[in-house]
């Protein structure tokens, strides 16, 4: 699990600066907490282009896949409130 996580930490590494500090902010505090499925979920979600998420994030356009809506807006969207993003 621990080779996993490392994984998904090196996938937060981004090109766009706002979803870069996002994704790692919430890999730094909370990817440890996730159960399998979630982190699973997770993973999943950083296979979206930063342009996807921010749209998403930022300016409330869909992706076309519920969960990973529900996944984001559950965990990730608390993080774009607390930064200057």
């Amino acid at each position: 699990m621990n080779e996993e996580i490392n994984r998904i930490q090196w996938k937060c590494r981004r090109g766009m600066r706002e979803i870069d500090l996002l994704l790692r902010e919430f890999s730094r505090t909370s990817l440890k907490n996730l159960d399998k499925k979630d982190i699973n979920i997770f993973s999943q979600i950083l296979d979206y282009d930063d342009q996807k998420l921010y749209d998403f994030i930022f300016k409330n356009e869909k992706l076309g896949n519920r969960v990973h809506e529900n996944f984001i807006l559950l965990h990730l969207k608390k993080f774009s409130h607390q930064g200057n993003f």
